[in-house]
């Protein structure tokens, strides 16, 4: 693990494109910013274990294929209607 000291407007550098930058510091937190590509999500570490525990629950989630046979079923009427 790297430790930094950083004073209010100093910043570190992630790579080549993310900038972490110290912006406030008050009782018992400090608040920073953080520069990165619009294509890189950026998120709060708890936020971020929610998102990969839903994933996972959905991923394993069981599947009832008779659902998929009867709305492949309407679709193909409606196929037919249009025809």
């Amino acid at each position: 693990m790297l430790i930094l000291t950083r004073k209010i407007g100093e910043s570190i550098l992630v790579g080549d494109d993310i900038e972490v930058f110290l912006t406030e510091i008050t009782k018992g937190a400090a608040r920073i910013g953080i520069n990165a590509p619009r294509n890189m999500p950026v998120y709060r570490k708890e936020i971020y274990d929610r998102i990969k525990e839903e994933n996972e629950v959905a991923s394993s989630a069981i599947i009832d294929d008779s659902q998929f046979e009867k709305l492949n079923a309407l679709i193909a009427k409606k196929i037919v209607r249009a025809e």
